[in-house]
């Protein structure tokens, strides 16, 4: 019987590999077998996973963050314009 459990066991793994590598050559069949695997979350569970305080906080971060690259990138576009005159 335990050995009956273990040759399903194997034979489903190795129907799912071969099911995997035969979708890899079909980008369509990887992006359907993808996506099936997904898992949808209600808004009650993800609002119970993450922590609002920290979230604006790293939003704020990188709200300084990319204020801070604009400025660097605007400084480095003035200086390329005052050297090629």
């Amino acid at each position: 019987m335990k050995n009956d459990k273990q040759a399903m066991d194997a034979n489903s793994s190795a129907d799912n590999v071969e099911e995997y590598l035969q979708t890899l050559g079909n980008d369509d069949a990887r992006e359907m077998l993808y996506y099936s695997q997904e898992q949808a979350f209600s808004s009650d569970e993800l609002s119970s996973v993450i922590n609002e305080a920290r979230l604006n906080e790293l939003l704020a971060q990188s709200d300084k963050f990319l204020k801070s690259l604009n400025g660097e990138i605007g400084d480095f576009d003035e200086d390329n314009t005052d050297s090629g005159e």
